[in-house]
């Protein structure tokens, strides 16, 4: 399926992320005009303020986005009673994506006033004019074509930002290039790249006729009531759009269930959905593609209230304790710790250990004749490895992964875990640590070499829920517990291939599994 194709199918869903993503942009950028300018006006009259002012913003611009959600969800600041920072979804988007408009606008809004003819603000002193009179009827007007020009550059910045808010359940074209990358299908990734491309193209060019329509006599223009009145009115739509959107009403009978952002995750997330909607008779929101440990923040912090973690992953990245290989003992130490340092409990094991699988390409494999991944020691000084962040930064990573096993490599690859299986298939590298479940494995002929040293804990897949949702709504567990055992590994591969292999569409297929296993998983 070519990209028209693929827009023509789906056109109600691509105009859905391209109004998300609208969204997300023209509130965010509204709000770093309300902050910039005010705060750029104000450098002008106290010059010493400018260097600290400027140097945060510009700081904030160099902090990875990925980076700055983390840091923005675990808050807890309330107003009212309502949070208004902190947790997953495009309240805390929004928040980054000012903190990164504010430079340009900020700026230029400093240099554009600082810039205005010394004779000219002169003059208007001659004239009898007041410090707020010589501001608003001739510095303003003077300098707002610089002052676009930053919002100009903001908006075309924040376009391509907000393609990252994706990783935090903030909606818009991200979507579809967390997925494409995910799947490793360019389709998706045009899907959401050309749209995200074409609207930086038009807020450049929109903003560029405005700059040049307010280049030259300012001032008459400036003083148009119209056009004041229709963008005040404007951003009152907007405004109040966007506080229904951020801050929707709470509904009792409604629990959300999370997912981390790779094909496995999504699949297991959309089973507690339907099992928990035909089970438990509750309304399921979904927030699944949930970057890095955000799935835990957002749980502990209450934005979800399930989803399905691995044991090995709980006991060493969340818990930051060594590796144990036993998986009756990991699963007994996350339960207990979980229970009382979150408020978590974990429920019944699913029936799969989804541990890390060393693979490399099938012809090498049969070349070399290698089976284990001691037997890959050999070639490895000739290799280039790629490997994701996580795999990399986890205690039950790399580092103690390659001392067990002797490993050094020619070249090391630091990458996304869903660009490892592209760079394995295309030559780019010769092993890469993926996922043991992964439908990719047979897709593409890739071989998994067994872990004969057993360095890798157990992974086995539980579904988490907060104590206080099942409080509130007991019927949950029983549901959940009804999913105890339901799918082997073998299961859990075939239904990632026929979502990465064969494009199958993930609400369907888990329909179909469900029925499958005598379930209902129907709406």
């Amino acid at each position: 399926m070519n990209l028209w194709q693929f827009v023509l199918q789906n056109r109600a869903e691509v105009l859905e992320l391209t109004l998300e993503h609208l969204f997300l942009v023209g509130l965010s950028t509204g709000i770093a005009v309300l902050i910039g300018v005010p705060l750029g006006i104000m450098l002008t009259r106290w010059p010493a303020l400018s260097k600290p002012v400027l140097g945060f913003a510009n700081v904030m611009q160099t902090v990875p986005s990925l980076a700055l959600f983390g840091f923005l969800i675990p808050l807890n600041i309330y107003l009212f009673h309502v949070r208004i920072l902190g947790g997953i979804g495009a309240r805390t988007a929004i928040v980054a994506l000012v903190l990164y408009a504010l430079l340009p606008i900020i700026r230029n809004t400093f240099t554009g006033i600082s810039g205005v003819d010394p004779a000219i603000r002169e003059a208007g002193r001659g004239m009898g004019m007041t410090n707020r009179q010589l501001l608003f009827h001739v510095e303003i007007p003077l300098s707002l074509g610089v002052i676009i020009a930053g919002v100009r550059v903001a908006a075309v910045i924040s376009v391509g930002t907000a393609t990252i808010a994706a990783a935090i359940d903030a909606g818009g074209l991200g979507r579809y290039i967390f997925r494409g990358l995910r799947m490793n299908d360019n389709t998706l990734i045009l899907a959401g790249a050309v749209p995200a491309a074409l609207m930086a193209l038009a807020a450049d060019l929109v903003f560029g006729w405005v700059e040049q329509f307010f280049g030259t006599g300012t001032a008459e223009r400036f003083k148009n009531r119209r056009v004041i009145l229709a963008a005040l009115l404007l951003a009152a739509v907007v405004g109040v759009w966007g506080v229904i959107t951020l801050y929707p009403a709470k509904t009792g009978g409604r629990v959300a269930v999370g997912s981390k952002d790779f094909t496995e995750q999504i699949i297991l997330g959309e089973i507690l959905a339907q099992v928990i909607e035909s089970e438990a008779g509750l309304r399921v929101e979904r927030r699944f593609d949930l970057g890095g440990n955000l799935t835990h923040e957002a749980l502990v912090a209450g934005e979800i209230d399930a989803y399905v973690e691995y044991t090995g992953t709980a006991l060493t990245a969340i818990l930051k304790r060594p590796p144990v290989s036993d998986p009756r003992e990991v699963y007994r130490r996350v339960k207990e710790e979980y229970a009382t340092k979150f408020g978590i409990e974990w429920t019944e094991p699913l029936g799969f250990n989804n541990t890390f699988a060393i693979l490399i390409r099938g012809e090498d494999a049969r070349r070399l004749k290698l089976n284990t991944i001691t037997d890959a020691a050999r070639p490895a000084p000739k290799w280039r490895a790629g490997f994701g962040q996580d795999f990399m930064s986890r205690p039950d990573g790399y580092a103690g992964f390659a001392r067990t096993y002797g490993l050094r490599f020619m070249e090391l690859r630091e990458m996304d875990l869903s660009l490892t299986y592209r760079a394995l298939v295309d030559h780019q590298v010769d092993l890469i640590a993926g996922n043991s479940t992964d439908g990719l494995i047979a897709r593409h002929d890739l071989v998994q070499l067994a872990d004969d040293r057993r360095y890798f804990p157990p992974y086995d897949a539980v579904p988490l829920v907060r104590q206080d949702t099942l409080s509130r709504h007991p019927e949950v567990r029983h549901a959940l517990n009804m999913l105890g055992g339901l799918i082997s590994v073998e299961e859990m591969r075939q239904l990632n291939y026929q979502v990465d292999g064969e494009h199958r569409g993930v609400k369907e297929l888990v329909q179909e599994f469900l029925r499958k296993k005598r379930l209902k998983g129907d709406e």
